[in-house]
Order: structure tokens, then C-alpha cells, then sequence
């Protein structure tokens, strides 16, 4: 499945700068149990990002992706499976091991601006403060690395501001600011444009682009539009708590020396071979229940089942002789 379009300019580049941590999630799953109902919001999910990639997560609501965020921004701790990030094991720290996790490993972007900044401190404060805490610079360092993150997030010009005089973008790349205020070796966002209008997501997009470029944080973008799609050159689809299909997007040269960049999508194959097949291919050939395979030389094929239940055929009857006027 091939199709060529049109990226942002210079399309979307990885980093793979020291300082990005790898995540590695294996056959994750997440039962949440109500009143004696169980929901399984992962089903066996697997996820591969390597240090300082950027990847979008994108899915409908209810796919599983703002589960697996929190799983990985050790907010919630999954029912079983495997989850590593930056070499911790998500799965098996302690309370003080996850404070000093959340506080040095990853950082974190909310998609309400209100979760992100404090509204009685200014931008410069805001971003200061999780210096402040970490206490691991001296404060010389403190002042100079805000300096530069206002900067290189363009918001240098409202730094004496607090959140309410901001607008919706500046508010979001000031959020963006304090996540890697700590230079964490994982930057995650939930839904970080789900606020703004179009041109304004676009300069939050390019600036989560832009961070990731320069530091080499791994950067992780689950959301639900697809639109975000271009702003990176590796997006994951989740369905049905689990992963169903990644796009890949490169630059490619023609004969007249043009460049273009084109998009392929994969389907995700995982450990025990299952895949999710894509819903039009399902809904064009009509296909449930249960569907032919045939192992050809180079490639699987998928058909639907024959109508009707399979039903024994009779033997094939005895040959008969028979006789010209010439043998007679």
C-alpha cells in the first residue's frame, strides 16, 4: 500500500542524539475491573520506539491509546505483560524509584493547558520550577537553561507572562518547556494540539518537531488525529488495545532528480503472528468469521470463506464403456 504525498517542508526527521531512551512494550495488557465487569483497554499490545525517534499514536477513542500512555508515564502500572523505558522496568519499580522515573526519565505534555502550568507563576517560573525541585544544577545553570528552552520553544517574548495571558499555542509550547526542563530521555503528549485550531496545531506540531531535533528526546505523540501523521515519519495505529498498522514516511529521489516523499503503511505483525487486517480491506471483500489463506511463493493470500457450509461431495461414479459402430 503506496502513496505518495506531500510532507511539511524538510519533512519529519529523526534524532538519534544520546539523549533518547529506547521503549520496548511486549504483549501489554490492561484489565480495568467495575463492578465486576472486566474491560480489557489492552490486549496484548507491542510497541518498539528506539532512542530518539518520534512516533505518533494515533487511534479512535477507546483504542487503548491514553492507557498506554499513562502505563508509560508510570501513572498506572499494566496487568501483565513487559514495559522498559530508558532501561527501567516499568513494571517492578517501587514508589521511589517511579517519583525519581517521572521526574528524570520522562516528561509530559497534557492535552488541557491548565494541567500543565501552575496560573499564579510566570512562563520563566513555570519552567524553572522543575529545575527547582530536581535541585541538580546550580543556579547559574538553572537561569541559563531556561533561557535556552524559551528560546528554542519561541516564547522568550512572554516570559514575565502567567498562562492567562497567553494564547492557546504560546501556553502549549511554555508546557512542552517544563516536560524537558530536566532533559528527560522521553517526551510524551496526550492529545497536545486537542485545543487548537488548525494553524496554531501546526506550530506546537513543529515545535515538539523541533525539540526532539535538538535534544535527541525520544518523542511520543498519541492522539486521535490523523493529521499529526505528517509531522513525523513513523505512525503507529491502535485498535483494539492493540497495535494494528505503522505508515512510514521517506524521501525519495525520481529519474529528473525531483524529490518526493512517500508514505507506506504495514500491517503489524506480532510475536505469535497475529495481524489486524485494515477495516476497508475487511469491509470491501465482505470477510468474517473465518477467511482462506494460501502460503504462494513470496506473499500470504487472504480470501473470504465460501458461502454456505462445507458439504461432503458424493464419490465420482464408475467409468463407462462405451462402443463405436467400427468395434461392434
Amino acid at each position: 500500500m503506496s502513496t505518495t504525498i506531500e510532507l511539511m517542508d524538510g519533512g519529519a526527521r529523526t534524532s538519534a542524539g544520546p539523549a533518547g531512551g529506547e521503549i520496548r512494550c511486549g504483549d501489554l495488557v490492561r484489565i480495568f475491573a467495575t463492578d465486576g465487569v472486566e474491560v480489557q483497554a489492552l490486549q496484548g499490545l507491542t510497541l518498539s520506539v528506539d532512542p530518539g525517534e518520534i512516533v505518533a499514536v494515533v487511534g479512535a477513542s477507546g483504542s487503548g491509546k491514553s492507557t498506554l500512555l499513562t502505563i508509560l508515564s508510570g501513572l498506572d502500572t499494566p496487568t501483565g505483560g513487559s514495559a522498559v523505558v530508558a532501561g527501567t522496568d516499568l513494571l517492578t519499580m517501587g514508589h521511589a524509584e517511579r517519583v525519581r522515573y517521572q521526574r528524570s526519565t520522562v516528561g509530559f505534555v497534557w492535552q488541557q493547558t491548565s494541567r500543565n502550568l501552575l496560573p499564579y507563576l510566570t512562563v520563566s517560573e513555570n519552567v524553572r520550577l522543575p529545575l527547582e525541585l530536581a535541585n541538580a544544577l546550580p543556579r547559574r545553570e538553572r537561569r541559563r537553561r531556561v533561557e535556552e528552552l524559551l528560546e528554542l520553544l519561541d516564547v522568550g517574548h512572554v516570559a514575565g507572562r502567567r498562562p492567562g495571558e497567553m494564547s492557546g499555542g504560546e501556553q502549549q509550547r511554555t508546557a512542552i518547556a517544563v516536560a524537558v526542563a530536566n532533559s528527560p530521555r522521553v517526551l510524551l503528549a496526550d492529545e497536545p494540539t486537542g485545543e487548537l485550531d488548525e494553524a496554531t496545531s501546526v506550530e506546537v506540531l513543529e515545535a515538539l518537531r523541533g525539540v526532539n531535533r535538538e535534544t535527541g528526546v525520544t518523542t511520543l505523540i498519541v492522539t486521535h488525529d490523523p493529521t499529526v501523521s505528517e509531522h513525523v515519519a513513523r505512525t503507529i495505529q491502535i485498535r483494539d488495545g492493540r497495535t494494528s498498522t505503522e505508515t512510514l514516511r521517506r524521501t525519495e529521489t525520481d529519474e529528473h532528480g525531483q524529490a518526493r516523499h512517500v508514505s507506506e503503511e504495514f500491517a503489524v505483525l506480532d510475536r505469535v503472528g497475529r495481524l489486524q487486517l485494515p477495516q476497508d480491506f475487511v469491509h470491501a471483500l465482505d470477510l468474517r468469521d473465518r477467511v482462506r489463506l494460501a502460503l504462494e511463493a513470496d506473499h500470504v493470500g487472504v480470501w473470504p470463506a465460501a458461502p454456505g457450509p462445507a458439504v461432503e461431495s458424493d464419490p465420482p461414479a464408475e467409468p463407462v464403456e462405451t462402443r463405436t459402430e467400427e468395434d461392434r
